[in-house]
């Protein structure tokens, strides 16, 4: 028994007709589908809902709810604004710079590029207030997966005794926090 894929992620939006239009027009995602209800189907409560789906390619389905009868969507406070977020693949780092520059020309707030050693990375947020991460490969990133993957247990034990950061990968974000190894 193992999963096949991600069927699709949903989440919480606060207009539904403003989130299919700035993911069409920001992140080039096609409107697939709309479900609308005046009862939720797994639990049979009374909440009228629109649950919209995007195409995130490739078989990715992102999904978004409009809950209106709710009270207005918040946030963790105790979770950081970075931790939350969803990531996306681009190509290569050509497409993430041309992406970069038409978020930017729509008038989206941009941070980055920021370079993690194994993808390059920018960051901004949807109108809902969800921190959204374009991320391409790093040329090398086959040989730095590799060299992840060798140190990924002894890390995971270590940081589960210590709960401090394991110093096996110190590589991978050197350049970006410009430390010296």
């Amino acid at each position: 028994m193992k999963i096949e894929q991600i069927h699709h992620v949903a989440y919480r939006c606060k207009d539904a007709k403003e989130t299919v239009e700035w993911y069409g027009k920001n992140l080039n995602m096609d409107f697939i589908l709309a479900i609308a209800e005046d009862e939720v189907p797994s639990t049979h409560e009374p909440d009228p809902y629109m649950h919209l789906f995007l195409d995130a390619g490739n078989g990715n389905v992102l999904a978004f709810f409009e809950l209106p009868t709710k009270p207005e969507m918040g946030r963790d406070p105790n979770t950081p604004i970075w931790c939350q977020h969803i990531a996306f693949k681009v190509k290569d780092r050509d497409t993430l710079i041309e992406f970069k520059d038409h978020l930017e020309a729509n008038g989206v707030e941009v941070l980055g590029i920021t370079d993690h050693s194994l993808f390059h990375s920018i960051y901004f947020f949807d109108p809902s207030g969800h921190r959204l991460e374009l991320a391409c490969p790093d040329p090398e990133e086959e040989a730095m997966l590799a060299r992840m993957d060798d140190v990924k247990w002894d890390m995971l034990e270590e940081w589960s005794r210590t709960k401090k950061a394991p110093k096996h990968a110190d590589w991978l974000h050197a350049k970006e926090l410009d430390k010296k190894i």
